[in-house]
């Protein structure tokens, strides 16, 4: 991986911020390469904060490997870290303010808002966190500019004894938590999560704190084992098990009530359909490809009347809730996180994301 690396100077908080910072820059498919980038300049009602850590997401994965956008960008959108600039207009924060912020802020009025589909409000589509070039949260770089709207709604204060480490869980936690109220997750039901990478870990935790009996699948043991710590009542193994069969034994031969899939694969949602119970609901939550086609059995819906659930981004109406939940430590985050990687070694972790080992679970840049 290439280097090109400049040093910021010395700065106190609170004074204008210019010249120079470290950026992991995506410059086309399956590259990532650590540049000397100009710092972003913020203007009226914005600020500038300095990364702390910044989660590496599924999707930052999928964009890069595949190519889906288009160079160069600046990714990383669970980040978190410290206020050190705001512009003309701010009054909700100062300099030296720890905060965590999401990249995308609905509108609140429009058609999308009023029917609380807000991933579909066309302000939320607007990135409104970026280090330079075409905004696209910016957390592999050292600074960020957070636009007003995000400024305004998407930027939460951090408790004195929430690490920035942890923060970077709201976002990704506000996702999970959606699709599993997406999913109508009741008291005594019967769940199934199907994956157990970070995400996958993620529903099952809340689909455990929401009531539910969770059971889930990964072929990974080490994914396996850290899915019972986190609220899985049995983990399989699907190369090992028949997994329909072992559901139906535990569910007096109906299948689960909801199946969440944290699984990309397309052959995953006959699987999940034929794994929930008739009647029963199938959130699809990994299913992001704009390229991928699913097919499945019209029966299992037509006739079974079995429901296909999507779930997509963050809802502003759980950022409160899931804040809490991370502050809170409701959810142990922290024991989440398998790897952390400085920001010059962005494609190292980015490989192991991409194609994780027997312990990874959750990547983590960290900025020095």
């Amino acid at each position: 991986m290439s280097h090109t690396v400049t040093q910021i100077g010395s700065h106190s908080a609170g004074h204008k911020r210019t010249g120079q910072m470290r950026a992991g820059v995506y410059r086309g498919k399956g590259r990532v390469v650590v540049e000397s980038v100009p710092i972003p300049e913020i203007g009226e009602g914005e600020v500038l904060f300095q990364v702390a850590a910044c989660g590496v997401c599924g999707t930052d994965i999928k964009k890069i490997q595949h190519g889906f956008i288009k160079p160069p960008q600046i990714l990383g959108h669970e980040l978190a870290g410290t206020v050190v600039e705001t512009g003309r207009g701010v009054s909700k924060f100062k300099a030296g303010d720890r905060v965590v912020s999401f990249h995308h802020v609905p509108c609140g009025s429009c058609f999308y808002c009023q029917k609380k589909l807000f991933s579909q409000c066309a302000g939320y589509k607007k990135v409104g966190l970026t280090a330079g070039f075409d905004p696209n949260g910016g957390g592999f770089a050292e600074y960020v500019r957070a636009m007003p709207w995000v400024v305004e709604r998407g930027m939460i204060t951090l408790p004195c004894d929430v690490s920035f480490e942890e923060a970077t869980f709201v976002e990704p936690v506000n996702t999970c938590l959606k699709a599993v109220r997406k999913a109508r997750v009741a008291p005594d039901e019967t769940v199934v999560v199907l994956g157990q990478g970070p995400v996958g870990i993620l529903l099952t935790a809340l689909a455990k704190i929401g009531g539910g009996n969770v059971y889930t699948s990964d072929p990974i043991a080490g994914r396996r084992e850290a899915s019972l710590r986190f609220g899985a009542s049995e983990s399989f193994d699907p190369a090992a098990v028949d997994l329909l069969q072992e559901i139906r034994r535990r569910t007096g031969g109906r299948g689960a009530d909801a199946v969440l899939l944290a699984v990309p694969n397309p052959s995953s949602v006959p699987e999940a359909l034929a794994l929930a119970r008739p009647g029963g609901r199938v959130l699809l939550f990994a299913h992001n490809d704009p390229a991928l086609r699913l097919e499945f059995p019209a029966a299992a819906v037509g006739i079974e009347e079995k429901e296909i659930l999507g779930s997509y981004s963050a809802s502003v109406d759980e950022q409160e809730k899931s804040a809490a939940l991370v502050f809170e430590r409701r959810i142990p985050v922290r024991e989440m996180i398998s790897h952390r990687f400085p920001l010059e070694r962005i494609a190292d972790a980015l490989e192991l994301a991409a194609h994780p080992k027997g312990d990874t679970l959750k990547i983590v840049i960290t900025h020095a």
